[in-house]
C-alpha cells in the first residue's frame, strides 16, 4: 500500500495582522510624501505659510485683556486684536461704543507710538479708523510733536486747502456758525495681515504715520482711503476688493505695494499722488479703474496685470519709468494729456482695444517700448498726435519685432498719418543699419576661440558653452544665445553692442554686404528714409551754393597774367552774399530735419567736395588757351524767359549747327550777372529753372565739360531720392502708393 500522506489543510493559519496591514500603510506613506512634495514645490505666500487658529469672539473683557498687554512686533508695541470676530453692526451698538472708546483711549493716551493689530480677524459691520485713533482740529496753528518737517509741511497744507473748502461751502450756504473740523492721525502700525472685513470700510482723511501692512486682506463691501496721507510703507499684496475702493487725493510718502491684489469692482485713485516706488503686478481690474491726474514721481510697476474693463491714465504724470510689461488691456486704455518724463515698458503687452495717447507730451529721452507687443491692427487701434506718436515707438531691435512694426505700420495707414507710419518704417530701418554695421564690425562669436570669447566679456563657463552649443549648429540669433546655459542678460547687455552671430561672411558676401549698408545709410542720412523732404531740399541748397561759386570761379576767374581776366570787386561780394545766404538757409534746414546733422554733411561733402576740388586744381594747375578765352563757357536760351522743368535736358547744348543761333552768351557785364551762375546750377542740380542755360558746344576744356556732368549725375541722383521722398509723404501718392 502507497504511503499514507496527509492532505493539506483546507483552513490555514491567518497571516499575522502586522501583515495584512502593511499594503494599507505603504499606500498612506507614499500618499503622505506625494502631498508632503505638492506643499514644497508650491510655495504658499508669505502671510498664508502657517495656519492659523480659527477666530473666536471679542468680548468686552477679552478687550480690556489686550489692552493692558500690547505686544511688541518689529520694534513697535501693537493692541493684540488677532484671531477675533469683531463685530461692529448697528444691533450690536453697546458693545461698538465701548470698542471705540476702549481702544480710542488706549491710543490717546499712550506717549509712545501705539499700532493697532487686526489680523486674521473677522470685521463685521462698518469699520471707521476716525472713532479709534487721534484726532487732531483742523483749525488752529500748533502741531503734536511727533511730526516730521515733510509730514508737518504737508499736513499745514492740507489744513488750510480743507479750512478754505469748508469755509467756502459754508459761506455759500450762508450759515455763520463753524462748527469744528478734526482730521484723523494714527501713529502706530496698521496690520490688517488676512483681515476679513464684512462691511464698509472708512479710512478717509487719516495720517497714517506708521505703516499700513494688509496683505491677504479681503474687503467685501467698499473701502475708502480717500484724502488719506500714508508716510510709511504700504502693502497690500494678495488683497481683495470685491466691493469699489477709492483712494482720490491720496498721498503716498513712502513705497507702496498693491502686487497681486484682485479689484473686483471699479477703482478711483484720482488725483493722487506717490513719492516714492508703486507695485501693482500682477494685479487684476475686473471692473474699471478710474487713475487720471495722478502724479508719479518714481517708477511705478504695472507689469503682468490683466485690465478686463477700461482705464484712465489721463493728464497723469510720470516723474520716471513706467513699466506696463506683460500687462493685458481688453477694453479702451487712455493716457491722454499724461506727462512722460522716462520710457514707458510696453514689452509683451496685449492691447485689445483703443489705446489713445492724444495731446500727450513726452519729455526728451522718453520712448515707449513696443518690443513683442501683441497688437493686431484689425482689432485694436493706437492713437496719437499726428507727427509725434511715431517719433516715440521704439524697439532695441528687429529680432522678434518684425511683425510688431508692420503692425503699427499698418495701424498707421489706416488713420491716415501716413508721416507717423514712415516715422516708424525710418525706425526699422534705422535699426537695420545698426545690425549690419554690427554684423560688418563684430566679432561673430561662431568664429573666434575661447579666450577670444573670454576677452569679449564672457565668463569661462559661459565661453565653454557657447562652444558646446555652436558644435550642433551656428548660433544665428541672440535668443538663441539667451537659451544657453550660463549666459545671462546682464552678459548679453554688456557684450552685445561687440559681438555678431549668424553664419560666417566669405569675402564676396562681405563686399555686397557692406555696399547693402553704405547704401541704406546714406538714404537714412540724406533723406531720414524718405520721411523729409525739406532735408533733400536743404542739402540741395548748398549743393547748388557750392557748384555756383564753382562755375563763377571757372568762368569768370580765367587768368592773371600776361591780361588778367577777373571779377570786379562788387560782383564777387555779391557772390559770396548769395553764397552764405544760400549755404546758411540750406545748414539750418539740415539742422532741423536731420537726426544726425553733422554725419549728413558730411555724407552730402563726401559727394560735393573732393571729384569738383580735384577738378578746379587740375584745371588751375595746366591753365587754359584755348580760342574764345574771352567768352563765358555759358550759354543761354534767348527764345524764351520762363520757369521750366528741365529733367528731359542735357547741360550741353547740340552739335546741330542752328542751335547756336539760339543760345546767346550769359550776360556777365551786368550787376545781377552772379545769379546766372546759380541759376545753372539750379537747373543742373535740380532739375528746375528761371532760364534754359547750358555749356556752350566750342572751345571748352574737358576738365569744365566733366565739372559740369558730374554735377548734372549727382543731380539725377538727388532728384531721385526727391521724388521718392515725395512719393512717401505726400498723402493722396502714398496711398495710391500702398493701397493700389
Amino acid at each position: 500500500m502507497p504511503p499514507n500522506r496527509s492532505r493539506p489543510s483546507q483552513n490555514p493559519e491567518p497571516l499575522p495582522r502586522w501583515r495584512s496591514v502593511l499594503p494599507s500603510l505603504a499606500k498612506t506613506a507614499i500618499a503622505f510624501l506625494l502631498l508632503l512634495l505638492l506643499l514644497v514645490s508650491c510655495p504658499l505666500p508669505s502671510w498664508a505659510a502657517t495656519a492659523q487658529p480659527d477666530p473666536v469672539p471679542l468680548t468686552l473683557e477679552l478687550l480690556r485683556t489686550r489692552l493692558k498687554t500690547p505686544t511688541q512686533t518689529e520694534g513697535s508695541r501693537t493692541i493684540d486684536l488677532r484671531h477675533l470676530i469683531i463685530d461692529l453692526r448697528p444691533d450690536n451698538a453697546e458693545f461698538r461704543e465701548q470698542f471705540y472708546q476702549l481702544v480710542r483711549e488706549q491710543i490717546q493716551r499712550s506717549t509712545i507710538p501705539l499700532g493697532l493689530d487686526l489680523s486674521y480677524s473677522r470685521i463685521r459691520g462698518e469699520l471707521k479708523i476716525s472713532d479709534l485713533a487721534l484726532r487732531i482740529p483742523l483749525y488752529g496753528k500748533t502741531l503734536p510733536p511727533f511730526f516730521n518737517p515733510a509730514e508737518q509741511a504737508q499736513f499745514e497744507r492740507d489744513r488750510r486747502r480743507l479750512s478754505q473748502l469748508n469755509q467756502l461751502s459754508r459761506s455759500l450756504l450762508l450759515q455763520t456758525r463753524m462748527e469744528p473740523v478734526q482730521i484723523t492721525v494714527l501713529r502706530g502700525t496698521l496690520r490688517l495681515a488676512q483681515t476679513q472685513f464684512e462691511g464698509f470700510v472708512n479710512f478717509t482723511y487719516t495720517f497714517f504715520l506708521g505703516r499700513v501692512d494688509a496683505p491677504g486682506a479681503i474687503f467685501t463691501q467698499d473701502v475708502d482711503w480717500s484724502g488719506s496721507r500714508f508716510s510709511r510703507k504700504v502693502t497690500l499684496s494678495g488683497a481683495v476688493f470685491q466691493q469699489a475702493v477709492r483712494w482720490r487725493n491720496a498721498i503716498f510718502f513712502d513705497r507702496v505695494r498693491l502686487n497681486q491684489v484682485e479689484f473686483q469692482s471699479p477703482v478711483n485713485l484720482q488725483s493722487s499722488e506717490f513719492q516714492a516706488t508703486a507695485n501693482f503686478n500682477q494685479s487684476i481690474f475686473h471692473q474699471s479703474a478710474n487713475l487720471s491726474r495722478i502724479v508719479w514721481q518714481d517708477n511705478v510697476d504695472f507689469s503682468q496685470t490683466h485690465w478686463q474693463d477700461k482705464v484712465w491714465f489721463e493728464r497723469d504724470k510720470f516723474g520716471r519709468s513706467l513699466f506696463l510689461t506683460e500687462a493685458t488691456f481688453e477694453k479702451a486704455v487712455s493716457f491722454r494729456q499724461a506727462q512722460f518724463n522716462r520710457s514707458v515698458n510696453l514689452r509683451g503687452a496685449s492691447l485689445l482695444d483703443q489705446t489713445d495717447f492724444a495731446d500727450a507730451s513726452f519729455a526728451k529721452g522718453s520712448y515707449l517700448n513696443v518690443a513683442n507687443l501683441q497688437f493686431d491692427p484689425k482689432q485694436a487701434v493706437i492713437l496719437g498726435d499726428p507727427g509725434q506718436i511715431g517719433k516715440v515707438l521704439s524697439v532695441p531691435n528687429l529680432e522678434g519685432n518684425e511683425t510688431v512694426m508692420r503692425n503699427l505700420v499698418q495701424n498707421f495707414w489706416e488713420l491716415q498719418q501716413l508721416g507717423d507710419a514712415n516715422e516708424i518704417e525710418y525706425t526699422i530701418e534705422k535699426i537695420r543699419a545698426r545690425e549690419q554695421r554690427q554684423r560688418l564690425l563684430g566679432t561673430n562669436i561662431n568664429q573666434v576661440s575661447r579666450w577670444h570669447l573670454q576677452s569679449l566679456g564672457f565668463s569661462k563657463r559661459q565661453a565653454d558653452a557657447i562652444l558646446e552649443a555652436r558644435q550642433q549648429n551656428p548660433i544665428r540669433s541672440f535668443n538663441e544665445l539667451l537659451q544657453i546655459g550660463g549666459v545671462d542678460f546682464s552678459t548679453y547687455v554688456k557684450v552685445r553692442d561687440r559681438i555678431s552671430v549668424g553664419e560666417p561672411l566669405t569675402p564676396i558676401d562681405r563686399i555686397l554686404f557692406t555696399f547693402r549698408w553704405l547704401g541704406l545709410s546714406i538714404l537714412l542720412l540724406l533723406t531720414r528714409y524718405g520721411t523729409r523732404v525739406g532735408l533733400i531740399f536743404g542739402i540741395e541748397m548748398i549743393g547748388i551754393a557750392h557748384f555756383g561759386v564753382m562755375f563763377w570761379l571757372i568762368d569768370r576767374f580765367r587768368r592773371l597774367r600776361p591780361k588778367p581776366i577777373v571779377p570786379s570787386p562788387a560782383e564777387t561780394a555779391w557772390l559770396i552774399s548769395g553764397f552764405s545766404a544760400l549755404t546758411l538757409t540750406g545748414l539750418a534746414i539740415v539742422f532741423q530735419s536731420s537726426d544726425q546733422p553733422w554725419l549728413t554733411l558730411a555724407c552730402m561733402e563726401a559727394t560735393l567736395l573732393p571729384i569738383p576740388l580735384l577738378l578746379l586744381i587740375w584745371i588751375y594747375w595746366q591753365g587754359r588757351y584755348h580760342d574764345q578765352l574771352t567768352t563765358t563757357y555759358f550759354v543761354e536760351d534767348g527764345t524764351l524767359r520762363q520757369l521750366r522743368f528741365l529733367i528731359g535736358r542735357l547741360p550741353i547744348i547740340p552739335d546741330y549747327p542752328f542751335f547756336r543761333e539760339r543760345y546767346i552768351p550769359i550776360q556777365c557785364d551786368r550787376r545781377w550777372g552772379w545769379l546766372i551762375y546759380f541759376d545753372f546750377s539750379l537747373n543742373n542740380l535740380l532739375k528746375f529753372g528761371f532760364n534754359d542755360i547750358r555749356l556752350r558746344d566750342e572751345h571748352v576744356p574737358g576738365l569744365v565739360t566733366t565739372l559740369v556732368w558730374y554735377q548734372w549725375g549727382i543731380g539725377m541722383f538727388y532728384f531721385a531720392l526727391l521724388l521718392w521722398t515725395l512719393s512717401r509723404t505726400i498723402p493722396g501718392l502714398n496711398l495710391l502708393i500702398y493701397f493700389k
